[in-house]
């Protein structure tokens, strides 16, 4: 409950979680809060600028923008869920037994980490997309694989810390296997930087996964994810710029909220950080 009065008086944080929380009920209730169907096409109305019945205007297609924004909610938060999804699954394991373990398993482990490290996260992305093919679920894929070596370090720094304390070495003492005391002693303590990480690493999902759309390596046309109707407003930009700002003002907006609550959430979940709050 401290944790929650600390995080409750971090304002940016609050926001961020506001923000955060309005993209999930458009994501959650899309069909219901759309006004048009984000599929349903008129060339006649094609880059109509806003108006009392297309509120952010329409596409290239003559769809309705707003429409498409809200359901693209939906594909992007289910891409950045599932991506840092793929990085927890496969990161955390790794790291808490690079860490406790040690020795050849944990040199192993870490230079193919300092290896994966050794590209930028998105050209990481871009690279396994290209091997894989462009297309939704690939993209998801290929971000969570990206994801996966700064989760393997953040938890292997935390069981460092943490296999040395007297509570590890009492589950040693009274024939607790490793496994169990990974599980029961080491993991939960190793909770509260997953959290910050994991909620930090939503945003870089969303900027990723857009980034790839916008490269025309993520979702498909004519599924409604904003990094793919971005890349398909460059060539109307001067015409209708509508058709690029919304889309990018989603996906800043996305971005901004998770930093927001991922900051408050670091400064709430750390002791050290009480008395700044």
């Amino acid at each position: 409950m401290s944790t929650l009065r600390r995080l409750a008086r971090h304002r940016l944080a609050l926001f961020g979680a506001a923000v955060i929380l309005l993209f999930a009920v458009c994501a959650i209730f899309a069909p219901y809060i759309a006004p048009h169907d984000p599929y349903a096409f008129s060339l006649a109305k094609k880059l109509q600028p806003p108006s009392r019945l297309h509120l952010l205007g329409t596409d290239e297609l003559g769809r309705d923008l707003l429409s498409r924004i809200i359901h693209g909610t939906r594909v992007s938060l289910l891409m950045a869920l599932i991506s840092v999804a793929i990085g927890l699954a496969v990161g955390v394991p790794v790291g808490a037994l690079s860490g406790f373990y040690g020795g050849w398993f944990d040199l192993l482990v870490q230079r193919a980490v300092d290896i994966l490290l050794a590209f930028p996260g998105i050209l990481l992305a871009i690279v396994v997309v290209a091997i894989l093919g462009p297309g939704l679920w690939n993209a998801m894929l290929a971000v969570g694989i990206s994801f996966i070596p700064t989760y393997v370090r953040v938890v292997r720094g935390s069981v460092l810390e943490l296999r040395e304390k007297e509570f590890v070495e009492a589950a040693r003492a009274l024939g607790t296997h490793s496994l169990a005391i990974i599980r029961r002693h080491i993991l939960p303590n190793c909770l509260a930087p997953i959290i910050v990480l994991s909620t930090l690493q939503l945003a870089s999902a969303i900027l990723w996964a857009s980034g790839l759309g916008f490269l025309g390596l993520g979702a498909q046309p004519p599924t409604p994810e904003w990094g793919t109707m971005l890349g398909r407003s460059q060539l109307y930009i001067r015409v209708a710029p509508h058709v690029a700002i919304f889309p990018g003002l989603a996906i800043a907006l996305a971005v901004l909220g998770f930093n927001l609550l991922g900051d408050g959430l670091r400064d709430a979940l750390d002791p050290r950080l009480k008395g700044r709050l």
